[in-house]
């Protein structure tokens, strides 16, 4: 049913659930995998980064750490992957490598969010609803 699956990692504990979620339906339908973990540009993040060279880089180094575990779990599972990290606003950039890749299934994990967090942070996932064209599950870590 599903050619190119894409998998959002983050090393988070719903992130590895949607891992295994995603790495499940690519093994029954022998998709292709990609896997991509996203540096959010906080504005702390960005804020250190104009008033010292190198918190980027440093979050750039962990977030590539991530990826390579992730990578190798899928691997582990017999799972061939293509990994990439990018930097930038998350649902936005996987919306954006979904269309790249042509992706028929986007696989993210769900981190539940207070009130306030939910304001401060943004709506994700109806980002996600609105500009993907392909399928999206939600996993949930039970």
């Amino acid at each position: 049913m599903y050619e190119r699956i894409l998998l959002a990692y983050d090393g988070s504990v719903e992130g590895r659930a949607a891992l295994k979620e995603g790495a499940l339906l690519a093994r029954q339908d022998k998709a292709q995998v990609f896997l991509l973990s996203v540096v959010a540009t906080s504005g702390a993040l960005m804020a250190a980064e104009s008033n010292h060279a190198g918190p980027l880089a440093g979050a750039l180094d962990q977030y590539n750490a991530i990826l390579e575990s992730g990578m190798a779990r899928l691997v582990e599972a017999g799972i061939p992957v293509t990994g990439k990290v990018v930097v930038g606003e998350p649902a936005q950039c996987i919306a954006a490598y979904a269309r790249e890749i042509g992706a028929d299934l986007v696989v993210v994990g769900h981190r539940r969010k207070s009130l306030v967090e939910r304001w401060w942070s943004g709506a994700s996932g109806a980002y996600l609803v609105d500009h993907l064209g392909c399928s999206l599950l939600i996993a949930r870590n039970p």
